[in-house]
């Protein structure tokens, strides 16, 4: 029973990996495309054939959704939406593993909002810290663009949004309802700035469809599907500090595929916003 139980942790661990590769993979392929192709229309791709991949999994119209259920799942859409598309926006101006990193402070701000404990402070004061390092305005990373960075943060205080928000759909509808119809709607706030930047000269629709489809696969479709897997089977704690190692994992990914080399100042930056994502998950007290 001990090592089946190893052997399943071992697996949770290696499929949450996976996916978060499959996330930051998809999103090198996409900053390969924004030399010919502008973000806004990469992002309807994504949420486009996401929403209509999700749909046609989930179903959602299965069951009946109450009125309130769907004002509550549509601002928790339209957040998804905004996040999306403000990251890949972030994404075009400045390093991968940098614009992951400085996202992850959403999610950080809602498990520390209204905290009051004294070690809580440690983690926002190097957050903080981090964040410092990584604004122009402050000496260490003159070459980063400020636009950028501000609209990385911004993809984070959108991520909060998403968070919260998405606690409020989840409590009215289904995971199901809210995931599936969250995704149209996020696709409907998205669309406008898509086609608005839309080339067919530059991008035709077969290459939309194919492109499309391959990004709403590995950023969404891929791991959404393992991340569910692993949810049945780690706890919520665990899964939240594996999942603090993505900007390192986002940081590699850039190395590679994008040859994004970063200054030792941007790398412990990077490093004092995961510790402080890292350490908020680990001390975080079992009722939050």
């Amino acid at each position: 029973m001990a090592n089946q139980n190893g052997r399943d942790s071992l697996l949770s661990v290696a499929l949450l990996i996976v996916g978060m590769v499959s996330i930051q993979f998809s999103a090198t392929m996409a900053k390969h495309l924004f030399e010919t192709v502008h973000p806004a229309v990469i992002t309807m791709m994504r949420t486009s054939f996401a929403a209509v991949f999700m749909l046609a999994v989930m179903r959602p119209w299965r069951e009946k959704m109450a009125e309130k259920a769907w004002r509550r799942v549509a601002l928790y859409g339209a957040t998804l939406g905004v996040m999306n598309l403000l990251f890949y926006l972030a994404l075009r101006r400045i390093p991968l593993g940098i614009a992951v990193a400085l996202e992850f402070t959403g999610p950080l701000g809602v498990a520390l909002f209204g905290s009051r404990r004294a070690l809580d402070i440690v983690w926002v004061l190097l957050a903080t810290l981090g964040i410092y390092i990584l604004l122009p305005a402050g000496g260490f990373s003159a070459d980063l663009d400020l636009v950028g960075v501000l609209l990385a943060l911004s993809a984070g205080c959108c991520w909060g949004l998403y968070i919260v928000f998405g606690k409020k759909a989840g409590s009215v509808a289904s995971t199901r309802q809210a995931a599936a119809w969250g995704m149209v709607f996020a696709a409907l706030i998205v669309l406008p700035f898509g086609l608005f930047h839309l080339d067919l000269n530059v991008l035709p629709l077969s290459l939309i469809l194919r492109k499309g489809l391959l990004l709403a696969l590995l950023s969404s479709a891929i791991p959404y599907s393992l991340e569910m897997i692993v949810l049945r089977k780690m706890d919520s704690k665990t899964f939240g500090t594996l999942m603090s190692i993505e900007p390192v994992i986002a940081a590699l990914m850039g190395l590679i595929f994008l040859r994004e080399y970063l200054q030792a100042f941007q790398i412990l930056a990077m490093l004092a916003i995961t510790t402080a994502c890292l350490g908020a998950t680990i001390t975080a007290p079992k009722t939050l």
